[in-house]
C-alpha cells in the first residue's frame, strides 16, 4: 500500500479496526476510476455533440462536403455534430490540432488529398497522418477544374486558355488554397505538362482564392469541382474542362482534359475523414455504419450530385491503404515539378 499511496500512515500507527476501513478505500476507489474513464462503446456513443475539424476556412471544397454530411450525421446521432473551420498552413494547422483532440469518439478530423501532399512539401510537420489517426472512410472524390475569371480570361474552351497563356508568359496567375495544396500543385503539374507559365498566387484556403478569383484579382484557377460548382451556375466564374478522363456527374456538358487535348492531364480532389489516435474501434465502427446510413439518403446523393462529386466505397484499412498510394504519388509530383514553399 505505501507505493500506492505514499501518503498514508504506516501500519503501526492505524487504529484497531483500520484495515477494515482502508479495504473499503480501496474497494470505493476501484470503483470511482471505473465511473470515471467508463469503456466507450458503440451503444453510448455519441454522448455529447461531435465536432468535425475542417483544416480550411469555411466556403471551401472541404467545407462544401462537410456541412450537408453534418446536417445528416446530426439528424441520424440525436446530438449535434459541429463544424469547427481551422485553416491555415495548407491545411497542415487544422491537421496538427485535430492530432492532438483527445480520443473519446467525440473528435474527428475531414481533411483531403492537400494531406497527402504535405509530407512532400513540409519538412517538419507536427504530426504523421499514418501514425496520429486512425482511417476512417473516403467520404467524396471530385475532379479537379479549370476555371476562369470571364472578363480577365474570355477563352471559350481549354484550346483558347493555352492560347491566351503562350501569348501572355508570365503575365497571368493562378489563385490556390495555399502553398503545397493540390490546387498549386495542380497548377504546376499543368505547366509542366502544357510547358507554359502562370505566377502562382497562394491564399489560405480555396474560398479566399475563389472570392479573388470572382473579383479578378487572379485570372484562374485549378479547383476541385465541389468549390466552384456553385459559382460555375451562377455565371461568377466560366469552367473550362475538368481534369479527368469522363464527364462528372452534375455538369454533363462540361468536357473534359482528354476531350480537350491534354489527356495527360488527370487531377481528382478527394476528401476524407480521420478520427485521432487511440479513438475506440467500436466508436469508429459506428461511426462508418452511420457514413453508410447518409450516402444511401437522398439529401446526401443529390448534394454530391450537385458538388459533382462521386461516393467511393472505401473505409478503414483500404482508406488508409489509398492514402497511402496518393502520398507516394503527390511525392513523385513534387520533386518532378520542383515545388517549393515560398
Amino acid at each position: 500500500m505505501s507505493r500506492l499511496f505514499p501518503n498514508a500512515a504506516p501500519a503501526s500507527s492505524t487504529p484497531r479496526g483500520a484495515p477494515r476501513r482502508r479495504d473499503l478505500v480501496w474497494l470505493a476507489l476501484m470503483a470511482g476510476l471505473g465511473l470515471a474513464a467508463p469503456a466507450a462503446s458503440a451503444d453510448s456513443w455519441p454522448s455529447k455533440p461531435v465536432t468535425v475539424i475542417v483544416p480550411f476556412p469555411a466556403g471551401g471544397g472541404t467545407d462544401a462536403f462537410a456541412r450537408p454530411l453534418s446536417a445528416v450525421l446530426t439528424r441520424q446521432l440525436g446530438k449535434q455534430v459541429l463544424i469547427d473551420n481551422k485553416g491555415g498552413a495548407g491545411g497542415t494547422l487544422g491537421a496538427t490540432l485535430a492530432a492532438k483532440a483527445a480520443p473519446d469518439g467525440h473528435s474527428f478530423f475531414m481533411g483531403a488529398v492537400h494531406h497527402a501532399i504535405a509530407p512532400a512539401m513540409y519538412p517538419r510537420l507536427d504530426y504523421k497522418l499514418e501514425d496520429d489517426f486512425v482511417p476512417v472512410a473516403l467520404l467524396a472524390s471530385v475532379p479537379q477544374v479549370i476555371v476562369v475569371n470571364p472578363k480577365n480570361l474570355p477563352a471559350k474552351d481549354l484550346k483558347g486558355l493555352l492560347e491566351q497563356v503562350r501569348k501572355n508568359p508570365a503575365r497571368l496567375n493562378y489563385g490556390s488554397a495555399g502553398n503545397g495544396t493540390s490546387h498549386h500543385l495542380a497548377g504546376e503539374l499543368f505547366k509542366q505538362q502544357t510547358q507554359t507559365f502562370i505566377t502562382h498566387i497562394p491564399y489560405r484556403g480555396a474560398g479566399p482564392a475563389l472570392q479573388d478569383l470572382i473579383a479578378g484579382q487572379v485570372d484562374l484557377m485549378f479547383d476541385g469541382l465541389g468549390s466552384s460548382a456553385q459559382h460555375i451556375r451562377a455565371g461568377r466564374v466560366k469552367a473550362l474542362a475538368v481534369a479527368g478522363p469522363r464527364r462528372a456527374p452534375g455538369f454533363p456538358d462540361l468536357p473534359t482534359t482528354v476531350e480537350a487535348g491534354v489527356p495527360s492531364y488527370q487531377v481528382a480532389t478527394w476528401y476524407g475523414l480521420w478520427a485521432p489516435k487511440g479513438t475506440p474501434k467500436e466508436v469508429v465502427s459506428a461511426m462508418q455504419a452511420e457514413l453508410k446510413k447518409a450516402f444511401a439518403t437522398d439529401e446526401i446523393r443529390q448534394a454530391w450530385t450537385q458538388l459533382g462529386a462521386e461516393t467511393p466505397n472505401l473505409y478503414g484499412e483500404a482508406f488508409g491503404k489509398f492514402v497511402a498510394a496518393e502520398t507516394r504519388r503527390w511525392a513523385e509530383v513534387v520533386k518532378t515539378s520542383g515545388a517549393k514553399m515560398d
